[in-house]
């Protein structure tokens, strides 16, 4: 028989974002993240992005003045606060050795700017850590998440405020010296380019509190920033403890010209040198050529300072992390063509692509080709912490959900990760699948669109008992892991049929 071979120190795991699955919004001692803001808008398209997550200050005022979580669905999750040992041990049993979840600013600094931390939160995500190394699940965690003190936002200008640096690296370096004894693996900003898509969950920035000012510009300084903040996290480990490791993060959506016009190509290329533009600061230490190129060219100043060089330049990351879940097409003319999403942005319609019921079109290949990209063009070790398949699943009479579907697109997926691994010589740390139990969609705030292993009984209103139920899914991501370091091609190859209780 013949086996795709891992190193032994392979990380196979899961992950979640603290927004999406904790809830306990307002319980000891937290403060209103941006994310207790966003509500679910079930008569607006879920897969408008932009209109979905929309933010201005009169939706600020809503939230502040509304305090149940009656259609703010963020703001329960799917409660994992007041059940993370139950679900820990659920997916602990399915053979997973790795973790990754982010830390809630808000839970940690209520209002960002407070001097001193809250330590009911601090003890929670310790709680947290020590279940895991019961089970002895390494831990990765995520500093910012989409998640960031409201209070940053009502009375600053929220990651546009320089300000703002500090009270992030306080509240990194207080997590970092309270944790670090059990985390040794950290990114300081989930998707960090996600803040020209979503300014708002990705920075908290809100357009009408810029009034007479170009939004754009302020997006893009208010991301230099992010970068300072990251590198100095970077330099806070790599001075303090010499066993941590911090990487980089990104979106991953793999591009393709929509056919062979050199125009379309050109129009590919120049989408991946956006995309690589985040990559590159962190991971080269320094702003492409490219990017400053469109900055002047759009008539965007960016003030960068000598030491802010410096400090990009001097503390790179030490790893490539990133997301992937589909790849789109480019044409320098659209009108047209279908438009297809791909995690929180758009692109043309790949005719040769099945798509998911959100329009996402599956791409196994396309994740292969990513990890040859990341890789040639980095020569850092890569970690895939996000892949998965967002799906309307149905929960039967006798609790069981038979979701062949996630199983083949986790299959396919893992395939090529695998045989990238063995034929092209990629250096993998390791596959985080989105996610372990189901949670709140990050883009559309809806509980429908389900990606766990785990069924959580939830719906878009939040009406549930919040009860788990394992799926076919499960099942098979558990037997997959039973294989150890060495995985039957055959598994991998063709459908298995799915395994229930």
């Amino acid at each position: 028989m013949d086996y795709f071979k891992t190193a032994p120190n392979f990380m196979w795991g899961v992950a979640t974002a603290a927004n999406q699955v904790e809830g306990g919004w307002d319980e000891d001692g937290k403060g209103m993240s941006i994310a207790d803001c966003m509500r679910y808008r079930p008569k607006i398209d879920t897969n408008d992005y932009q209109a979905v997550n929309q933010m201005d200050s009169h939706e600020i005022e809503l939230a502040l003045t509304d305090h149940s979580t009656k259609g703010w669905a963020k703001r329960h999750g799917v409660d994992f606060y007041h059940r993370y040992r139950e679900d820990i041990k659920l997916l602990a049993a399915t053979g997973i050795n790795t973790y990754r979840f982010s830390i809630s600013w808000a839970r940690i600094f209520p209002n960002g700017d407070d001097a001193q931390p809250n330590q009911a939160g601090l003890d929670y995500y310790l709680a947290v850590v020590q279940e895991l190394k019961k089970y002895n699940i390494t831990p990765i965690v995520t500093l910012s998440h989409y998640e960031m003190p409201l209070n940053l936002v009502l009375n600053y200008d929220a990651w546009f405020d320089p300000q703002v640096i500090g009270y992030f690296n306080k509240f990194a370096q207080t997590v970092i010296d309270y944790l670090h004894d059990d985390v040794k693996y950290w990114i300081p900003i989930n998707e960090i380019d996600s803040i020209i898509r979503h300014p708002f969950s990705s920075a908290g920035l809100v357009a009408d509190r810029f009034q007479g000012q170009n939004f754009e510009a302020v997006i893009y300084q208010a991301m230099h920033h992010q970068f300072l903040a990251a590198a100095k996290v970077v330099q806070y480990c790599h001075q303090r403890y010499a066993d941590l490791q911090v990487g980089s993060m990104i979106t991953r959506t793999m591009v393709y010209p929509y056919n062979s016009d050199p125009q379309n190509v050109l129009a590919a290329t120049e989408t991946m040198r956006d995309v690589y533009a985040f990559s590159d600061i962190q991971v080269r230490g320094r702003y492409p050529q490219y990017l400053l190129t469109t900055l002047k060219r759009k008539g965007i100043p960016l003030t960068i300072s000598a030491e802010d060089r410096a400090l990009l330049q001097q503390n790179t990351a030490d790893f490539v992390a990133f997301s992937y879940y589909s790849s789109i097409c480019t044409a320098a003319d659209s009108t047209g063509l279908k438009v297809t999403k791909a995690n929180r942005t758009a692109g043309v319609y790949n005719r040769y692509l099945p798509e998911s019921e959100w329009g996402w079109q599956i791409d196994p290949v396309g994740l292969r080709l990513s990890l040859i990209d990341l890789y040639d063009r980095y020569q850092k070790p890569l970690f895939i912490v996000e892949n998965g398949l967002g799906a309307t699943d149905t929960l039967t009479a006798d609790h069981h959900v038979h979701d062949q579907y996630r199983i083949d697109y986790l299959r396919q997926h893992i395939q090529q990760l695998l045989i990238s691994m063995a034929e092209d010589g990629i250096e993998l740390m390791g596959y985080c699948m989105w996610g372990p139990t189901d949670m709140i969609s990050a883009s559309s705030n809806q509980m429908s669109k389900r990606y766990g292993l785990v069924y959580v009984d939830l719906d878009d209103a939040g009406n549930g008992t919040y009860s788990r139920y394992r799926k076919d899914s499960y099942y098979w991501y558990q037997q997959l892991l039973s294989y150890g370091h060495q995985i039957p091609v055959e598994f991998l190859a063709t459908p298995v049929p799915a395994v229930s209780e």
